[in-house]
């Protein structure tokens, strides 16, 4: 039991602090149970020919002069939610950068979900995530650490994860690597169906809100308000997984802030692909 809960609870730690980081890219595939997930974070990957043709004209224009002004930025801070079916729910807050690659600190919250009560149940409701170049890490509770001999960290080298649940994995470390919030905006401009929906208040701020479909035989929705500065200021994206509908709403602001992720000391950290290894062996 001790063995099976721990495997369950790192990977489920990977599939959590995965969708926290993910404000930027959708979601698609079906999540299977905690101790195995399936592709349920990774990027849409239909192929080009299933979707519809790209927009054109002003409202491509519009679209790249977004993601061109948000690359620029390089880092905000974020505040969002993501709930995927009846799996897991979780809220996140922090800043996160993206000149050269994720970085970032996030506050993970667990509010629902089979493996958030799994997690409670282990003594984690919530855990800190910090995003580096070539790996994140998750600060687990006290009661798990005595399980980890007293170590709190969990590191995720991204390479490694391409190996989770026989290879599902693969599309959880793509993400990881490539997350930014212009990835939506690179989203929207794959829509065939592309309209400009008006202007809106977005927690008091004027925006354009944009709406498209995307994903081709697998349909999901992107929408997103831009400011008069053509930076993203709120995202919602929405899908379909194997326990009900996947939705992740973001909201971006204090663009250029500092972002800043120390390497926890290696004493006090437990790495993920040795913590499976023991599990299995």
């Amino acid at each position: 039991m001790r063995g099976t809960a721990i495997r369950r609870t790192v990977v489920a730690v990977a599939v959590a602090a995965t969708l926290a980081g993910a404000t930027g890219c959708t979601s698609s595939g079906e999540p299977a149970d905690s101790a195995k997930p399936s592709s349920a974070a990774a990027p849409s990957s239909a192929p080009a020919s299933s979707n519809p043709p790209a927009p054109t004209g002003p409202s491509a224009d519009a679209l790249r002069a977004v993601e061109r002004a948000t690359a620029r930025a390089g880092s905000a801070r974020v505040d969002s939610t993501t709930v995927m079916g009846s799996e897991l729910s979780l809220e996140a807050t922090g800043a996160l950068g993206w000149r050269d690659g994720l970085t970032g600190t996030l506050m993970i919250t667990y509010t629902g979900g089979t493996t958030a009560e799994t997690m409670r149940r282990l003594g984690t409701t919530a855990m800190e995530a910090r995003y580096l170049a070539d790996a994140y890490y998750a600060r687990m509770g006290e009661e798990f650490a005595e399980r980890l001999g007293g170590r709190h960290w969990i590191k995720y080298v991204y390479a490694d994860l391409e190996d989770l649940g026989g290879g599902a994995g693969a599309g959880f470390a793509d993400q990881m690597r490539n997350t930014t919030p212009h990835q939506a905006v690179k989203l929207l401009l794959t829509a065939g169906d592309v309209r400009r929906v008006g202007d809106e208040k977005i927690r008091g701020r004027r925006a354009t809100h944009w709406s498209g479909t995307v994903g081709g035989a697998t349909a999901q929705t992107v929408d997103i308000w831009v400011d008069d500065r053509n930076l993203l200021v709120k995202k919602v994206e929405r899908g379909r997984t194997k326990t009900g509908d996947l939705t992740q709403t973001a909201y971006y602001d204090d663009y250029g802030a500092t972002v800043s992720a120390a390497r926890p000391p290696a004493a006090d950290t437990a790495d993920f692909k040795e913590l499976l290894a023991a599990q299995d062996g």
